[in-house]
């Protein structure tokens, strides 16, 4: 239970760090840690400072996730964006928080590059419009179960961003929308792998795919064929970083009632943490500040334990590596 704790507080806290930074806003990692803690009863020791932006991109995340199975409707799309702009402003503009974009400024235009040389990516619907397509995007996304549901993921995430209903906000939202039916694919509101995480590493990619099918034929293939090897990439991501907790976890018990001093603990969660190069008596020795002559006896006292072993790779100084449980 410890573990699975860890690791969803790990993932959820990947998911509200990354679904900002894809649009270039950086939140503090302690404060999100501490408001994810919050809310899920978690002890983690300490806690920062809450932070009203922060809880509100927490709050969107877990509620998306948790109550996956409730109805996806509009007041809940303005109870989401109105928590990611809890003052009524987007930096130091005013937005319309809780309500549709009405355009009063112009077109809603997702552009870059500096002023006089402004490139428009994409030109979303205009407001008249939104009233009927976001009832039809929520009548879908509420009626239409069958078929293949990452499919349905995926095209509920393009159909929502497309749409761009909010001032701001619309990719956080459209992103957690995907969670959201991701989460009914899998029937749990447990996730162990973070979709924004992975697409944060591939941001370039996923705005020129957004791009390119907005201002294409609409032809939603070439979507769906990336957001799916997407999905599978922070699938498969998570899988190496779990089997490591469950060798770090695995190990540990292995070792209950074992006494161990302070820099044998020390270095043996250095080494499963991944430690860099080959581990020496000499590294030993620099990392746990002690003398050559006690970093000798920790090790092999932990080479007879078996924790350790002689490495096989060789070299002019005798290296160690851990024995991982079966």
């Amino acid at each position: 239970m410890s573990q699975r704790d860890a690791s969803t507080l790990r993932v959820l806290t990947d998911e509200v760090l990354k679904t900002s930074e894809i649009e270039g806003e950086r939140l503090d990692p302690e404060t999100v840690r501490s408001s994810i803690a919050r809310r899920l009863g978690l002890d983690i020791g300490a806690l920062a400072p809450a932070d009203r932006h922060v809880d509100g991109v927490v709050d969107m995340v877990l509620d998306a996730t948790s109550t996956h199975a409730q109805p996806l409707t509009r007041e809940r799309l303005f109870g989401w964006h109105a928590a990611l702009f809890p003052t009524g402003y987007s930096g130091p503009s005013p937005i319309r928080t809780g309500a549709w974009r009405d355009d009063a400024t112009g077109p809603m235009q997702v552009v870059s590059g500096p002023v006089g040389r402004r490139k428009v990516h994409f030109e979303a619907p205009p407001a008249s419009r939104l009233e009927l397509e976001m009832t039809r995007f929520l009548e879908w996304f509420e009626l239409s179960r069958d078929g293949d549901l990452l499919v349905h993921a995926g095209l509920a995430h393009l159909w929502f961003v497309t749409l761009h209903p909010f001032d701001d906000g619309n990719g956080r939202i459209a992103r957690a929308v995907g969670d959201m039916a991701l989460a009914r694919a899998e029937g749990s509101s447990q996730r162990f792998f973070s979709l924004s995480a992975q697409i944060q590493r591939e941001r370039k990619d996923y705005y020129d795919m957004l791009e390119r099918t907005q201002k294409g034929s609409m032809d939603v293939t070439p979507w769906l064929a990336w957001f799916l090897g997407c999905l599978l990439r922070a699938v498969e991501g998570a899988e190496a970083g779990l089997s490591t907790v469950l060798a770090k976890s695995r190990l540990w018990q292995r070792l209950a009632g074992t006494p161990l001093n302070e820099r044998q603990i020390k270095l043996i969660n250095r080494l499963l943490d991944g430690f860099e190069g080959k581990l020496t008596s000499s590294k030993w020795a620099a990392i746990a500040k002690c003398s050559a002559d006690t970093a000798l006896r920790d090790i092999s006292d932990l080479v007879a334990r078996g924790v350790l072993k002689k490495s096989e790779s060789g070299g002019r100084s005798t290296s160690y590596e851990l024995v991982l449980p079966a």
